[in-house]
């Protein structure tokens, strides 16, 4: 699933590519995909693209109406009054596919599966934009809507990780739960755009294990988790700008030190990468570095350890 850096890489990218380019084209493939019948997807044809940027995971490009006098004489009605955004959320399988020319006809379905296709003009160049989703489950979403508090899921998001208030503090104060660190990283309501793999890297990063819980943390441990998560967020950050969507998927894959690599040595003290694997996700962590040497309780060999 794309979390925070992808999506940020992502947004910069099609900011740069789409900003002032005009909605030319909107076909929506899957039904199930479009969250929101009002305003409708129609209405987002001829107009502006103003920005396209983040928040959590999802990705947000706003919407303008075109002035009558720059050429804005389609649409209409109280959709046109104001800004629109288009919200996607690309959940595990999804992702943007962009070429160099709007693409023609239906999206198509099947193997090819397309939820949505968009086409943009700006200054007589034309750029078509697929929202793709891969796998069985099919949880892409998209919402057309006129606030982004519209998004139920965006208005429970808690903070942003890197963001400048977001200080050791704050952090501090999220961490009053009776709940796994790993788990609590990855809650959405409590903090924004962290998901199973940055919050391997950065429980990997400031030596802490997945299973301890938040709320027993020490000043100590607390410091060192939030720095760890700031700084693994902000090099992947930099690590995934100016890359293309094709290219971002491998950049993460590259990137982790622990995630996805159980059975290989930990690239800080050799141990090997173990895994504890759930009914439909894994975590991955160093025991020497994170545990004490101590492997967890895993599942599937129903080894309960402490």
């Amino acid at each position: 699933m794309p979390e925070l850096p992808e999506v940020t890489a992502l947004a910069e990218y099609l900011d740069r590519r789409l900003a002032g380019a005009v909605v030319e084209q909107v076909r929506i493939g899957a039904i199930n995909a479009l969250k929101t019948a009002d305003p409708p997807y129609t209405a987002l044809v001829g107009r502006r693209v103003d920005s396209v940027g983040r928040r959590g995971k999802f990705l947000v490009l706003v919407t303008e109406p075109v002035p009558a006098e720059d050429g804005g004489d389609r649409g209409g009605g109280a959709d046109d009054a104001g800004p629109l955004a288009v919200v996607v959320h690309l959940a595990l399988g999804g992702w943007v596919r962009v070429t160099d020319r709007i693409q023609e006809g239906a999206p198509p379905r099947g193997k090819g599966y397309v939820a949505a296709r968009f086409g943009f003009v700006r200054d007589g160049e034309e750029t078509g934009i697929d929202l793709t989703e891969a796998g069985t489950w099919k949880r892409l979403s998209v919402h057309i809507v006129r606030r982004l508090e519209d998004v139920p899921a965006i208005a429970d998001l808690g903070p942003e990780p890197l963001a400048e208030d977001f200080t050791l503090e704050a952090f501090r104060k999220l961490l009053n739960h009776r709940k796994q660190v790993k788990g609590l990283l990855r809650d959405q309501k409590i903090i924004a755009g962290i998901g199973n793999a940055y919050s391997d890297e950065i429980l990997h990063a400031a030596k802490i294990s997945p299973f301890a819980i938040a709320s027993t943390l020490d000043d100590v441990s607390t410091a060192r988790l939030y720095e760890s998560m700031r700084r693994v967020l902000t090099d992947a950050v930099e690590e995934d700008l100016g890359h293309p969507p094709e290219e971002l998927k491998d950049e993460k894959r590259r990137i982790m030190r622990v995630h996805r690599r159980a059975g290989e040595p930990c690239p800080v003290c050799g141990d090997t990468i173990l895994e504890v694997s759930f009914a439909d996700s894994a975590l991955q962590y160093c025991p020497s570095c994170q545990t004490g040497g101590k492997p967890l309780a895993d599942r599937r060999t129903s080894k309960f350890l402490k």
